[in-house]
C-alpha cells in the first residue's frame, strides 16, 4: 500500500466522527471491524451502570477478546465475579459472539 493525501494541500476537510472512521481504520491496518468496539464505548454506562462505568472502560477488543481497563484492583475483582453478566448483555449490545472473553486490567486514570 502506498500513501497518498485524500485531498490536494490546501483544500478544506470537514472534521470527521472518530466512530465514522474507526472500521475502516482497523480493518486497513489487520484489524477487526471497529464498530463493535464503538458501540462497546459509547454505551460503556449503559451496559454496566453508572457505578462500575465510573471506575472501568473498554480498552481493547482483540480476537475476541475484551479488555477492560479498571481504575483499582478491587474493582477487576468485582468485574471478574460479574463477567457472565457482562457477557449478557455485551451479546444483547453487540452480537453474540463478537466477544469469547474478557480480560480486566488495572489501569488508574
Amino acid at each position: 500500500m502506498t500513501w497518498r493525501p485524500l485531498k490536494k494541500p490546501g483544500d478544506q476537510v470537514a472534521p470527521r466522527r472518530l466512530s465514522d472512521s474507526l472500521p475502516s481504520v482497523t480493518r486497513r491496518i489487520g484489524g477487526p471491524d471497529g464498530a463493535a468496539f464503538v458501540t462497546l464505548v459509547a454505551g460503556w454506562p449503559e451496559i454496566v451502570g453508572p457505578v462500575v462505568a465510573a471506575h472501568s472502560r473498554p480498552l481493547r477488543l482483540s480476537g475476541g477478546t475484551l479488555t477492560l481497563a479498571v481504575d483499582q484492583a478491587g474493582w477487576a475483582t468485582e468485574l471478574t465475579y460479574l463477567e457472565a453478566t457482562l457477557r449478557v448483555r455485551i451479546d444483547d449490545t453487540v452480537g453474540a459472539g463478537v466477544i469469547t472473553a474478557v480480560k480486566v486490567v488495572v489501569r488508574p486514570r
